[in-house]
């Protein structure tokens, strides 16, 4: 009988989680308007998606601040996990405290902070993007810290003073002793800060130019307007998001399971 509940209890929330992606997904490949009412298959929302300039732009945008800011957090959130790792102990806790607030802190707070404290006291317009990708590094730095720190926990700290005892320098060390043992936390704290970029709404809905949306600044705007071709193309981009998402997990999976059978030892 317990198995039969926990058996119910993990369908229920895979329906609870997946049900309406599914539901937008099997949508996104009819000429319905409105969800209830499924009529012929059709492709136009995927047409509409991919020809309209003004979603075209919009999602190039949005790709382009996840990428950049992506690799400013990376970059900042590993250097600051590294030196943390490397300070003494009370240094350490008093970064490890102070990159929890970021992540704890509510995202309408950090948002209406950063605005207030580019926009109006360092006076910088918002039209120069800089208060938008200050906002969406800090969004994302702490989390690629979280991600970094359990790899480098998981190194011995002797490799780096090892290393500069054979006569390299500081940075050769870390680029060749300390950033490969820690590139799988780097890489999925990137990973995680697109993630972060994209989903990402109150800080962008503070720091954004006027005139500039990302994607979920725009379905918020979309789902308020009157224009059913771009409330249903937005159907079709939340399914080709789906994909793209369970593609990489697939191969990040199927990359991780093969190289654990290279390290399994050859039995003769």
């Amino acid at each position: 009988m317990k198995k039969l509940w926990k058996s119910l209890f993990f369908v229920a929330m895979l329906l609870l989680l997946y049900l309406p992606i599914l539901i937008l997904a099997v949508y996104s490949f009819t000429d319905a308007t409105t969800i209830g009412t499924i009529r012929g298959f059709s492709l136009q929302n995927y047409v509409t998606l991919f020809t309209t300039e003004e979603l075209r732009t919009m999602i190039f945008g949005t790709l382009t601040l996840a990428f950049t800011s992506a690799l400013i957090a990376t970059i900042l959130g590993s250097l600051g996990a590294i030196g943390a790792f490397y300070s003494k102990e009370r240094v350490k806790t008093a970064m490890s405290t102070m990159n929890q607030i970021p992540v704890i802190n509510a995202d309408v707070v950090t948002g209406f902070s950063i605005c207030v404290l580019m926009v109006v006291v360092m006076r910088i317009s918002k039209d120069t993007y800089i208060p938008l990708l200050i906002g969406h590094v800090t969004l994302s730095a702490p989390f690629v810290f979280l991600n970094v720190m359990p790899k480098i926990q998981q190194m011995d700290s002797s490799l780096y003073e090892a290393a500069l005892d054979l006569g390299a320098t500081p940075f050769r060390a870390l680029k060749q002793v300390v950033i490969p043992q820690i590139m799988p936390g780097i890489v999925s704290g990137f990973g995680l800060a697109i993630t972060l970029s994209l989903d990402d709404y109150f800080i962008a809905t503070y720091t954004k130019p006027a005139m500039f949306d990302t994607i979920s600044t725009y379905v918020v705007n979309a789902t308020k307007g009157s224009q059913t071709t771009i409330k249903t193309a937005l159907w079709a981009l939340s399914t080709v998001i789906f994909l793209i998402v369970i593609l990489v997990v697939a191969v990040g999976n199927y990359r991780a399971i093969q190289e654990e059978k290279r390290k399994e030892p050859v039995h003769g």
